[in-house]
């Protein structure tokens, strides 16, 4: 029976890393972000690897279009088995001065969107014992150590993001653990080779984190793992 996987806020890094891994083990892709020549190469280069991917260009700040994307994943690709969620939003950096719209687009992608895609999945992920998988950051713990950092990488609003995902991944397990449906996260507490972070210095590679999603949801243990 084939399986599909949505991989929202495609790009290079932990999301192409995902994308490669699920789609070795079988799984059809469905590769979502804004920028459609980003989906296009990636298709190819998973194509290249003897994996099927398709793109599905859609703003996923938007809760309409994320709830429209779901549908339209379901009729080009069958019912869904797994919601990778590695969109972020990294507006309102400095919570002294962000204008309100700022705060409301980090919310808007880490938070509504993604409960949007999980309400929106949930008949398939009920029905198939599927999974939900969210990539979340360091910069959610609350640590007086990574809190000096987040101010002075202005990057409060998606610190905040950050620690509303680890909540929800919490709040969503103990719901859905009963229907079957597997929800966890991978905290990555450091930069990763590739992604728009890295400068050079990065030295965590995507491969290992894509990997230990593929573990939780395989053994359904643990609801976080932190790299």
């Amino acid at each position: 029976m084939s399986k599909t996987i949505i991989v929202a806020g495609f790009g290079p890094g932990i999301s192409s890393s995902v994308a490669e891994r699920f789609g070795s083990e079988g799984y059809t892709v469905a590769l979502v972000a804004r920028n459609a020549e980003r989906l296009a190469a990636g298709v190819k280069a998973l194509a290249a690897k003897n994996i099927k991917a398709h793109a599905f260009p859609t703003d996923l700040s938007k809760v309409a279009d994320v709830r429209a994307l779901v549908g339209k994943v379901r009729e080009a690709l069958g019912p869904i088995d797994a919601l990778h969620w590695n969109a972020y939003g990294s507006g309102a950096g400095d919570l002294t001065t962000a204008p309100d719209n700022e705060l409301e687009s980090v919310f808007d992608v880490a938070i509504h969107s993604l409960v949007a895609a999980v309400q929106s999945a949930l008949p398939d992920l009920r029905e198939r014992k599927g999974a939900v998988l969210i990539t979340n950051g360091g910069f959610g713990n609350l640590d007086p150590g990574v809190d000096a950092y987040v101010v002075q990488s202005n990057a409060a609003g998606l610190s905040l993001a950050n620690a509303a995902k680890n909540k929800l991944t919490g709040v969503l397990s103990a719901k859905l653990k009963g229907d079957g449906v597997y929800v966890g996260q991978v905290i990555v507490t450091g930069l990763v080779k590739g992604t728009a972070w890295d400068q050079g210095n990065a030295t965590i590679d995507p491969k290992d984190i894509a990997a230990k999603f593929f573990e939780l949801q395989s053994k359904r243990s643990d609801i976080t793992a932190t790299i």
